[in-house]
């Protein structure tokens, strides 16, 4: 019994101290990706993301056989399917519940209704630093649900959006990546 407290015992303090070290990598990164999108204004050109992004919504995924193509919901993979709604990179965007759980995407998916999907404009931004940038987004200042938290497509159309050249949007993206 001894032996097994003291291994628990250990195992525990590993876990904490991994926990804090996740934790101030998380910061760090937040705080490198915050200065990398902190723009003068002289340096880019700002759009409502409805300019640069077509945003889309999610259908019902019951009827599809058993496969290997992921289904998000605003949770994350909720079951797979034989057939994708979307194959290109892209940035899902919870529309109900957990509405701060984005997701980068570049592989075929399907999506149910809670989550919107994004076709985005890559002749103007990089579907990788779209996604970092909604990354810094408070999407909870934005609810419009009275009891579950919710986003609308016109709401999220109106976010202003940073538009560097398109070389300076792969450099945040490759800073960023190697985190």
């Amino acid at each position: 019994q001894s032996e097994i407290v003291r291994i628990l015992d250990a195992f525990s303090a590993m876990t904490a101290e991994l926990t804090a070290e996740l934790s101030m990598r998380k910061k760090h990164f937040n705080y490198y990706r915050d200065q990398l999108f902190n723009f003068e204004e002289s340096e880019v050109e700002w759009r409502k993301l409805g300019e640069v992004v077509s945003i889309k919504h999610g259908k019902d995924w019951k009827s599809l056989g058993a496969g290997d193509i992921p289904v998000y919901g605003s949770g994350g993979v909720m079951q797979y399917v034989d057939t994708f709604a979307y194959d290109k990179p892209t940035v899902l965007i919870p529309r109900k519940g957990s509405i701060t759980n984005i997701f980068y995407v570049e592989s075929p998916f399907w999506n149910v209704d809670t989550i919107y999907y994004t076709e985005i404009d890559t002749k103007q931004i990089i579907p990788k630093f779209f996604y970092y940038f909604m990354k810094t987004i408070d999407l909870m200042q934005l609810d419009t649900g009275s009891g579950r938290p919710s986003l609308t497509q016109a709401i999220l159309n109106e976010i202003k959006v940073p538009i560097p050249h398109l070389g300076k949007q792969a450099h945040i993206v490759k800073v960023l990546d190697k985190f």
